[in-house]
Parts: structure tokens; C-alpha cells; sequence
């Protein structure tokens, strides 16, 4: 399994002399969580973004990634405004992989708890995965990428199929 980190609130950090939330260029958010758990995990930072500015070469570069790769499941920590763009973008590239895709309503340095639920979830979900696809993971909840939106007026993502 390969975690692949693309930015988004998941690894907003506060930036003291700015005053402003940004996506650090570092895996600092995953690599505490993953520092609590037995199993090594390799992580590769790809994308240091708000998903509001991801674009299609953003896209491109991780279908690139994972195509090269010689692994068969990689957990995406990615954005959540945009994260079902990126899952359409990367259904339509592979069908050979399992991709799980998931992020935070709230930056890890805030708020520890859904960050690590979300890719503790995601983890175990693709180690347990039998059929290929990509799969969204957030609130509580994991489902291939058609059936779960990011409901905006709740904040949470939810089932809509």
C-alpha cells in the first residue's frame, strides 16, 4: 500500500506570522498518525494543495504515480472539495488499482481526531478490499466514489445513492 498526499485542510497548518491556514510542503499530519500504529507504511508526499487548486495536470501527475507504481492499493489523502473530481478522474485511468480517497473537514493541527479516524478508516478499508475501484472515505463512512458527497450546507460527507 502506497498513502499518497495531496494537501488539502487535512494538512492545513496555522501560519503564525501570516495569520492564515496553509498546506505545508511536508507528510507532518500523516506521519503522526502513522507513528502510532506497528506497521511501516510508505508515504509520498505528490500534491501540496488546497483541492480548490488542483487542476488537471494535478490529476495527471497522480494517475502517473500510481500507473508507475508497483503497488496495487494506495490510500489518497487529498482535499474535500474537490476529492470527487480527482476519484472520477482516476476511475476513468485504472481499473486494475484500489484507490481510497480521503481528507478532512478540519486540519489535523485543530482537530486530531477526524483526520485520524478518516485515514485510520481508509487504511483498513483497503487492506480488507477485495474488488478494485476507487472509494471515498470520509465521516464515517466508505463508499465507491458515486455513492458519497461532501453535503456543504452540513459539512459531512453522506450517501446519495
Amino acid at each position: 500500500m502506497l498513502i499518497l498526499n495531496s494537501g488539502g485542510t487535512f494538512n492545513k497548518r496555522y501560519n503564525e506570522t501570516s495569520g492564515e491556514l496553509e498546506v505545508p510542503y511536508d507528510n507532518m499530519a500523516i506521519e503522526k498518525i502513522l507513528y502510532t500504529v506497528q506497521e511501516t507504511y510508505n508515504v509520498a508526499g505528490v500534491v501540496y494543495k488546497d483541492s480548490l487548486e488542483m487542476d488537471s495536470n494535478d490529476r495527471r501527475m497522480l494517475a502517473n504515480i500510481i500507473r508507475e507504481s508497483t503497488e496495487d492499493t494506495f490510500v489518497i489523502v487529498h482535499g474535500t472539495d474537490t476529492m470527487d473530481l480527482t476519484a472520477e478522474f482516476l476511475d476513468e485511468v485504472f481499473d486494475e488499482r484500489k484507490i481510497i480517497i480521503t481528507g478532512a473537514m478540519k486540519p489535523f493541527e485543530i482537530d486530531n481526531v477526524e483526520a485520524s479516524l478518516n485515514l485510520g478508516m481508509a487504511i483498513g478499508y483497503a487492506k480488507a478490499l477485495k474488488e478494485n475501484g476507487v472509494y471515498i472515505c470520509m465521516s464515517g463512512l466508505v463508499k465507491p466514489w458515486k455513492d458519497i458527497r461532501k453535503n456543504k450546507d452540513i459539512g459531512k460527507f453522506e450517501v446519495v445513492r
